[in-house]
């Protein structure tokens, strides 16, 4: 078993409650009212600006080149591709840049990047990972499990195009990565006694991703 899966399985409720929030079964059956994924979508822009940031933390955290090079190069992706295919995914929403740069953060998006880095600034490396894991791995199989359901929509669903992208090669393979240098990580620093606390930034970390999701259908509320 993986690190990973060992904290997930250890956390299974509020998991469950990430990975099969109501948000991701209306991307799942197309009924997402159209604002509310807009607005997660102006949201996720700022987020990966932040998450950026928490890679450039890993960066300055790392103890070896290696660990150095691979956070580093996952800052560069974020910032000159991923980015740019976000924004490039928004404009077929009619989104722009601009728009995105100028709406305000959402509570639930500043309490969840600024925990991240938190945990980065007060903890080492494998903290600062463990609180990154929940998004990075959780969206490799929420795009898996929706990918492979009977239940997805497909015929006319306007967000099967977000839905395969995280359901495909390229993605599933940084969500293996992720899991892979997790669990190098775990071999290096993991101990008995910083399992439990590890294990409680990781439930914290999946209870934000729960807020995140939610944010998008609180915007409708006014």
């Amino acid at each position: 078993m993986s690190f990973f899966a060992r904290l997930r399985d250890d956390n299974a409720d509020i998991w469950s409650r990430y990975v099969g929030h109501p948000f991701v079964q209306a991307l799942q059956d197309g009924t997402l009212p159209k604002p509310a994924f807009e607005y997660y979508l102006k949201q996720d822009y700022l987020f990966l600006i932040q998450f950026a940031k928490a890679y450039a933390l890993a960066a300055y955290k790392s103890e070896t080149l290696d660990q150095m090079k691979a956070a580093t190069a996952t800052v560069s992706a974020l910032i000159d591709t991923e980015m740019a295919l976000h924004i490039e995914y928004c404009a077929r929403w009619g989104i722009c840049e601009k728009e995105m740069q100028e709406i305000a953060e959402d509570p639930q998006n500043m309490a969840y990047t600024r925990y991240v880095l938190e945990k980065g600034h007060s903890g080492d490396i494998l903290d600062l990972y463990v609180a990154l894991s929940p998004c990075v791995i959780g969206y490799g199989e929420i795009g898996k499990l929706l990918g492979q359901s009977a239940r997805t929509k497909r015929e006319g669903n306007p967000y099967l195009p977000w839905i395969e992208m995280y359901a495909g090669d390229d993605y599933q393979a940084v969500s293996r990565s992720a899991i892979d240098q997790l669990d190098d990580l775990a071999e290096e620093r993991l101990t008995p006694a910083r399992y439990a606390s590890l294990s409680k930034t990781f439930a914290e970390a999946t209870r934000l991703e729960v807020g995140f999701w939610q944010m998008g259908l609180d915007v409708l509320k006014g």
